[in-house]
């Protein structure tokens, strides 16, 4: 896995002066693309995307602050330190300390939100950026229904005050993360054993599972409070955006709910958002969908 790729430790700050050590890998030659993945995964979820895409890009596939192997920082009441806002500056570090100024990002999952934000917030580093199975944290919240509530049971059972969510999960992690992924995916067999492995790896670690959760304690509270602010400062996505989404997921399936409409409501113009549900394919787009998600971003990182 991620043969012939580089291992990345790069040390950013963490945003209160100390420092904090990003995971990754990298390879390939070209504009440069970075890969961000989501809960309650690592970067490994690219390991059939990012090999492809360095034929003809410098590709930089890391975990997000808290996830894999990454650095976790203490929290704070706020959980500012897991806010999308941290994860997005630590991201540009990496990639600053990497030589690469302005570079397309792919997110998926909570990576996709931090994409988000690191777009609103770093306008100029972001060149172009494609979400991967999400809508806006702000209108998932703001529109939240018994669907949405079902199948994101997790976002309201995380965000409960600690240590609630982490003594439940840690009666039995494996089976957590287990029923999580085949819920989202179907069955466990999407997912490389070696992927799944490092999955299970991290997720065995009970500190890797409490900054994962304040990651999700953010998105219900300070997280907001960036969106409601940016909003009111009439901050957009300026950059071209590709959204796709899992044809067999939430995702585009509530009535007269576009997703395209609802990410062009955050852009500075409609023309900037393209994209498509992609047939057959669940919530791990890269893992399930990959031949479809790298036809769709060869595609989108080749457009001028």
């Amino acid at each position: 896995m991620f043969d012939g790729f580089d291992t990345l430790d790069v040390e950013v700050d963490d945003g209160r002066g100390q420092p904090l050590t990003i995971h990754g890998v990298t390879r390939g030659e070209g504009p440069p693309v970075l890969l961000l993945h989501g809960y309650p995964q690592t970067h490994a979820i690219w390991h059939q995307i990012a090999p492809e895409l360095a034929r003809d890009h410098t590709v930089v596939a890391t975990d997000l602050r808290g996830y894999g192997d990454s650095g976790r920082p203490v929290s704070d009441q706020e959980h500012s330190p897991y806010a999308f806002r941290a994860m997005a500056a630590d991201q540009v570090a990496v990639m600053r300390a990497l030589g690469h100024d302005r570079f397309a990002v792919v997110g998926h999952d909570r990576g996709a939100r931090v994409t988000h934000r690191m777009a609103l917030d770093h306008p100029d580093q972001v060149e172009r950026l494609a979400l991967l199975d999400i809508l806006p944290t702000a209108h998932v919240y703001g529109t939240v229904d018994q669907t949405v509530a079902t199948a994101y049971f997790h976002w309201f059972f995380l965000v409960q005050a600690e240590d609630l969510p982490e003594r439940l999960i840690a009666a039995d992690p494996l089976y957590f993360l287990h029923r999580l992924l085949a819920g989202f995916g179907g069955s466990l067999d999407i997912f490389h054993p070696e992927a799944l492995a490092r999955y299970e790896r991290a997720f065995a670690d009970p500190d890797v599972r409490h900054t994962m959760i304040e990651d999700y304690r953010a998105g219900a509270s300070i997280d907001l409070r960036h969106d409601a602010e940016s909003a009111a400062e009439g901050r957009a996505i300026t950059a071209r955006t590709l959204v796709l989404w899992g044809g067999k997921g939430l995702v585009g399936a509530r009535p007269g709910e576009n997703p395209l409409d609802v990410w062009r409501s955050r852009a500075s113009k409609d023309s900037l958002v393209t994209g498509r549900g992609l047939p057959g394919v669940g919530h791990y787009l890269p893992e399930e969908g990959t031949e479809q998600v790298l036809a769709e971003l060869r595609t989108f990182l080749a457009e001028p």
